[in-house]
């Protein structure tokens, strides 16, 4: 048991290497946000991908609190205080030719959260995955789409609207 409890140590200490991101490429993360809700998974069935896609160059040691400032550069409406960003990672299933859906954390605009430090590679996303952020304006914060405006990110990471 104890060489299980060693491996799992091993494990964690390989993922939670911090990464050179001067010397690192970076990786191509295709998000896609919906308010109220994830988007269903035949969304991404047979090739497909909902319509509204922001690609974000980043790391795998981005944290879900880094996605968050990301995704509120380009949404206007995402940047109120009390917005709720909760993010799920869609993959493939490797047994069958439909795509499943597992949550990953939530973050809050303005308000630190449990799940802010949260990497990517800490819940083992990987290079082709894509990642659906359902936001939640605030309570009482009314509500409408909230569209996707252009501008880019700052230079440690790099995105723009599909």
């Amino acid at each position: 048991m104890t060489s299980m409890v060693g491996s799992i140590v091993e494990d964690n200490r390989e993922q939670e290497k911090p990464i050179d991101r001067e010397k690192t490429c970076p990786l191509l993360l295709r998000v896609f946000c919906s308010t109220g809700r994830h988007h269903p998974l035949n969304e991404y069935a047979r090739g497909n991908t909902p319509a509204n896609e922001l690609q974000i160059y980043t790391w795998l040691d981005a944290t879900l609190k880094e996605l968050t400032s990301l995704v509120k550069e380009v949404n206007v409406d995402a940047r109120k205080k009390g917005t709720f960003f909760d993010f799920a990672i869609v993959y493939p299933d490797p047994r069958t030719p439909v795509y499943r859906m597992r949550d990953i954390g939530a973050t809050c605009a303005g308000r630190k959260g449990m799940d802010d430090g949260v990497t990517l590679a800490l819940k083992r996303f990987q290079i082709g995955d894509f990642l659906d952020i359902s936001i939640s304006p605030p309570r009482g914060g009314g509500g409408g789409p909230m569209g996707m405006g252009g501008g880019g990110g700052p230079m440690r990471n790099r995105m723009r609207p599909y």
